[in-house]
């Protein structure tokens, strides 16, 4: 992606500007995407006694001096329930129907969601709406008779913390594990960049379940990365 990946100790803070060290001396830094969590992020105005984050950063954030690109609380918008009402944003601030249909989810936090969930849990995938990298899932066709009970005393103890979305058949590529060369589970998340125009990264993501039969494709649950190809060339539809 041409960017450069540091850990919090290759950034520093030097009147409101951030700057990473390099080899060649200080470089000014004018973005940044960051993969800690808002309490790490800065021990001057958050968790003091974090080692994680740059100290003063949000000084400099706040001065104008330094673009979040994911700015603090903006983990808000990963609150798996929120997706839920995103067709119902589309329809109110653009007065426009979605082009593209979410997958069907239920919210618990609804009587007749949460008797649904409850009644064919051993179908569907279950997820915290607070969670994140594949933790505290329940994946129905993939678990015990004994989890799906547990996870049900979860739901009823508190359903508003869930959702559910039917089990949905991901596509498989070849990938090269231990035994050689076998299918496994993958997903793509494309990237779009909203400015003067939005425009879509001729690229993306590409997640693969590398446990053979997992539908988990995160880093944190064993996933991994395959490498995303774009061609521009359309085939000629006259041509045998």
């Amino acid at each position: 992606m041409g960017i450069d990946l540091v850990e919090g100790r290759d950034l520093y803070v030097d009147e409101n500007v951030v700057y990473m060290r390099t080899t060649q001396g200080p470089r000014r830094v004018d973005v940044i995407y960051r993969r800690i969590d808002d309490a790490f992020i800065d021990p001057l105005t958050f968790n003091p006694d974090s080692a994680l984050g740059v100290p003063g950063l949000m000084t400099a954030y706040r001065a104008g001096n330094v673009v979040l690109a994911n700015a603090v609380g903006a983990g808000v918008a990963d609150d798996k329930s929120v997706y839920t009402y995103v067709p119902d944003m589309i329809r109110f601030y653009l007065s426009e129907e979605p082009i593209l249909k979410n997958v069907p989810t239920y919210r618990c936090s609804e009587e007749d969601d949460l008797k649904y969930t409850l009644e064919h849990l051993s179908e569907l995938v279950v997820k915290e709406v607070h969670g994140s990298g594949g933790y505290g899932m329940l994946v129905g066709p993939a678990s015990t008779k004994a989890e799906i009970a547990a996870y049900a005393e979860r739901l009823k103890a508190d359903p508003a913390g869930f959702i559910a979305q039917p089990t949905l058949a991901l596509s498989t590529v070849p990938t090269y594990v231990e035994r050689g060369i076998a299918p496994r589970h993958v997903d793509l998340r494309p990237f779009v960049l909203v400015g003067d125009e939005v425009r879509i990264v001729p690229g993306g993501l590409t997640r693969v379940a590398l446990k053979e039969g997992s539908l988990i494709v995160n880093s944190s649950q064993g996933g991994g990365t395959k490498d995303t190809w774009v061609i521009n060339d359309r085939p000629d539809p006259n041509e045998k």
